[in-house]
């Protein structure tokens, strides 16, 4: 890359090589320790929430919160909810080899489904949510929040690295 184009790699390029290489997990895993060996890290994804001029950050699966077990409830309520209501996951967003079921759980405890679950049981019910998410919202995520927004009756807006999206009636 620095012979042929005249540009140093930086983190960004080895992720999109990681992306490419999805099922290829020797090679992924190759790239991986090339980046640990230079000192790269990724910045974990993570969504946020605010209450009360209160920051509350969200990961992929996380259960660290003061209100976890709350917020997993929640999760459980809207995940019961959105079948209901005809919502399938799109597992073939997951790109780790695993079974469906995993791949329909790790979807389900996707970060910004924990932060609207917090925003669910944390503000008043006429009161919007807002999250702001370090990257791009994934498709499954966008049409659960959708839908969530209709079943709940409220307005979600969420801000991800590259534009805002506005939630309402189960639409945006």
């Amino acid at each position: 890359m620095i012979q042929d184009y005249k540009v140093s790699p930086k983190l960004q390029h080895y992720g999109c090589f990681i992306d490419l290489l999805a099922g290829r997990w020797d090679d992924v895993a190759r790239i991986k320790t090339k980046l640990n060996d230079k000192g790269m890290r990724r910045v974990p994804a993570s969504t946020s929430r605010e209450v009360d001029s209160v920051a509350h950050e969200f990961l992929v699966g996380d259960k660290t919160h003061p209100q976890s077990e709350k917020i997993y409830m929640m999760l459980d309520e809207i995940d019961r909810l959105l079948e209901m209501a005809g919502f399938v996951q799109d597992t073939a967003q997951v790109l780790y080899d695993m079974d469906e079921e995993w791949k329909e759980c790790a979807l389900s405890n996707h970060r910004e489904k924990l932060a609207i679950a917090f925003g669910l049981i944390s503000i008043k019910p006429w009161t919007t949510i807002k999250i702001a998410k370090n990257l791009q919202v994934c498709r499954n995520c966008h049409s659960a929040t959708r839908l969530i927004s209709k079943i709940f009756n409220r307005e979600i807006i969420a801000r991800d690295c590259n534009r805002f999206h506005y939630f309402r009636d189960g639409n945006c």
